[in-house]
């Protein structure tokens, strides 16, 4: 399984600097093939994947898994993933995800899907950062003291 890749930057989009690597998440993942409209997004997913900037987890491979819209996507998606570093859910990443679910609860938004803490925790732990389209990392940033880049796929409420 490939290692995590160190952090980097480069050039994004309008001079903006992309640091890496990022954890992915399904809700980015998932909207690959809604970029159509959004050439920006489409070519920075794609330099993502190219320069080796994306990173998986088991909890987003599920997701990713449940999306398929079919055995053959399934297997293509799989395969195309198994090829990129993985990070791991170590007892500290879950001992980070459980607390900032108690962080969380103390405010009332302890209902952010699991999975999401999960990923937010990993990324928290490894000192990378979160590749998404979900105002739940927002949250969790706001509400807790996780802390990780977070980056939108694209800006939110485009795709």
């Amino acid at each position: 399984m490939p290692t995590l890749p160190p952090p980097i930057k480069s050039g994004g989009p309008a001079g903006r600097e992309i640091e890496g690597p990022w954890l992915l998440d399904n809700s980015a993942w998932a909207r690959r093939f809604s970029l159509a409209g959004n050439e920006q997004a489409a070519a920075s997913l794609a330099s993502d994947l190219e320069q080796s900037r994306l990173v998986t987890s088991l909890p987003f491979m599920l997701e990713a898994g449940y999306s398929g819209r079919d055995g053959s996507e399934y297997r293509q998606a799989s395969a195309l993933l198994a090829s990129l570093p993985s990070a791991e859910f170590d007892q500290r990443a879950q001992a980070r995800s459980l607390d900032a679910q108690l962080q969380l609860a103390r405010t009332g938004h302890h209902r952010i899907p699991p999975v999401d803490l999960i990923i937010a925790a990993m990324a928290d732990t490894a000192g990378i950062g979160v590749l998404h389209y979900d105002s739940h990392y927002d949250l969790i940033l706001e509400q807790t003291d996780l802390r990780f880049e977070s980056r939108w796929l694209a800006p939110r409420g485009t795709i």
